[in-house]
């Protein structure tokens, strides 16, 4: 049974810190280049959507109600527009179907609100002050693109269920100056929590003191499962938010971007039909269309819903092994100790990690120089800054399993090395 480092006094963690320098030593040596940085699918993954280039080619048919070859089509063809409403359960009328990437969609509709604004309302840059609401620990890449707007990032904390809902309507409901709010519904990243059916309901019943505010729901994951007979699920926002007479609340974001090929899949946008008009009234100026033949590519390869769902079994089957390790791992080295918690996800792409305050940034270092790079520290929080230094963003989906046990192996090496440092400094002072 694992000894609490809190528990030990100052010779038994000067003689544990020793040994853990020793050993850190010898891996140093091994001169590792391992990465757990990004959620980036492996090999194996992207391996298994390979048969899909195969069902386009030169015989096949592209010139349907208007050709698929040319100009055209700016909302998407559609055959792929009835895919992503099956799959997020809205109407095709409330869909449309861009390029590859959910991020560029996301990335303009701030830009829309910025030099435009939605539906008739000023545009942002014409506030005195604009801020969003970030649910921490989040995805970087959010915090990223609020930042690049100068838009003013409240920090909301996520809990087991969803954000901090009073906090989120204490907000929204009463400062015009709040106009939008990034969320990762299911498996969020990197914390793997799912909102559940109260937290959702709030969200389609808030009553926003901005005309112009609005829920930026990444449903990145939603496909993500890593197991058939545990799955979480997310209610439908869409549904509710009409249920609610606030149907243009929400801007819904998906992509085949981890399904398929991150650089070749498909990405679409679920919205109101007023919201959705309002759009396509800039990609008009903005676009002559995306890539029809890529569209109709996954739609000839999956057909249907469920054909998503039997593809993604395929991906379930690579990844968990490599989740299932890393908790494993982080269990038999670290359970006990009272030097970190971490999650236990049933989908998505990442292992969210909680250091002892003050020793995430000094973790990540020391695997970084031992050969393992990981997401920068302060990462999950806007601006990079994490006020508790704690958090650690753990992503097992690239490297192999050989390298991952190493790089499990050195993480739980590091945390143990820096915690015993600083428990021991606490109790010298």
């Amino acid at each position: 049974m694992n000894k609490s480092f809190k528990q030990m006094n100052e010779n038994e963690l000067k003689s544990l810190i020793s040994d853990l320098e020793k050993e850190y030593v010898d891996i140093k040596a091994k001169k590792l280049e391992l990465n757990m940085a990004r959620g980036k699918p492996n090999f194996d993954q992207l391996d298994l959507s390979m048969d899909m280039l195969n069902v386009i080619n030169s015989q096949s048919q592209l010139v349907k109600n208007m050709d698929y070859r040319n100009y055209g089509i700016l909302d998407g063809i559609d055959e792929a527009k009835e895919l992503f409403a099956e799959l997020l359960d809205v109407t095709t009328d409330e869909i449309t179907v861009f390029g590859n990437s959910s991020l560029n969609i996301m990335f303009d509709q701030i830009s829309r609100g910025y030099t435009h604004g939605y539906l008739g309302e000023k545009p942002w840059c014409q506030e005195d002050e604009v801020k969003f609401l970030c649910p921490v620990p989040g995805y970087d890449r959010h915090f990223a693109i609020t930042e690049h707007f100068g838009i003013k990032m409240i920090p909301v904390p996520l809990l087991e269920d969803g954000p901090d809902m009073d906090m989120v309507e204490e907000y929204v409901n009463n400062d015009k100056s709040v106009k939008g709010i990034w969320c990762v519904p299911q498996y969020s990243n990197p914390s793997g929590v799912t909102y559940s059916l109260d937290v959702v309901k709030r969200f389609a019943s808030l009553k926003p003191a901005a005309k112009d505010f609005r829920i930026f729901w990444d449903n990145a994951y939603c496909l993500h499962h890593l197991y058939n007979d545990k799955q979480d699920h997310v209610a439908n926002i869409i549904q509710l938010c009409k249920e609610n007479d606030n149907a243009d609340i929400v801007f819904e974001f998906c992509s085949t971007s981890k399904v398929t090929f991150p650089g070749s899949g498909v990405a679409a946008l679920a919205c109101s039909i007023d919201n959705k008009k309002d759009v396509l009234k800039h990609m008009t100026v903005q676009s002559i269309g995306h890539d029809k033949i890529n569209q109709l590519r996954h739609v000839e390869y999956f057909k249907n819903a469920e054909g998503v769902k039997k593809h993604m079994e395929k991906q379930a089957d690579v990844l968990r092994p490599k989740f299932e390790m890393v908790e494993k791992i982080l269990s038999e080295q670290l359970s006990g100790l009272d030097i970190g918690t971490w999650s236990h996800p049933l989908g998505g792409y990442f292992i969210s990690f909680n250091a002892l305050n003050g020793c995430a940034k000094d973790i990540i270092e020391a695997c970084k120089q031992a050969g393992a790079v990981l997401t920068n520290a302060g990462a999950t929080y806007p601006y990079g800054n994490d006020p508790e230094d704690s958090n650690i963003r753990i992503a097992p989906s690239y490297p192999s399993v050989d390298e991952l046990k190493q790089a499990a192996l050195l993480f739980a090496l590091c945390v143990k090395l820096v915690s015993a440092k600083k428990i021991l400094k606490e109790k010298s002072c």
